[in-house]
């Protein structure tokens, strides 16, 4: 399979990764999720809703998009809000980040939450959140009596100064 002409260019450490799609009957109609630009780490993933809604303030939705993929094992999808929805209306994903796990076949959904003064209009097609694919590792517990020292040591929040 070709890159999208917008993807990033391949090299040893950014690999273009083979992902799945499917998209469900009430998408029909909507781009599929793609990167806004050559070096964009996000695509943006759209309401697949049958009519405009309103988000009161204060208001959370649970917003279907309208695609399920299949990751392959070793990635997981991250939901993020999309900053100017962020910005301009206090419009945000509640679970930052969202996490969509390789084995997961349903359909993508976001949380959005209307945590500003007015309410706000979710338009079908409207670019809500953005999704990043990523690698991950998953780790093996090896319980000990201590761990090794460093500099900073248990030093926490505020440990290493302010600024």
């Amino acid at each position: 399979m070709t890159p999208p002409k917008n993807a990033a260019p391949a090299n040893a450490n950014n690999e273009p990764v083979e992902v799945t799609l499917t998209p469900l009957p009430h998408a029909a109609g909507l781009p599929l999720p793609s990167y806004a630009t050559a070096q964009s780490a996000g695509m943006d993933l759209t309401a697949a809703i049958e009519e405009d809604f309103i988000l009161a303030s204060g208001q959370r939705v649970l917003v279907p998009t309208g695609i399920s993929i299949a990751l392959p094992p070793g990635f997981e999808a991250q939901i993020r809000p999309r900053s100017g929805l962020a910005l301009n209306h206090g419009v945000t994903v509640l679970n930052t980040p969202g996490t969509i796990d390789a084995d997961y076949r349903g359909e993508i959904k976001v949380i959005l939450i209307n945590h500003g003064p007015e309410p706000f209009t979710v338009t079908r097609g409207m670019r809500i959140a953005q999704m990043v694919v990523a690698r991950y590792t998953q780790i093996l517990w090896k319980a000990a009596e201590t761990l090794d020292q460093t500099g900073r040591g248990s030093g926490g929040f505020g440990s290493t100064g302010t600024g």
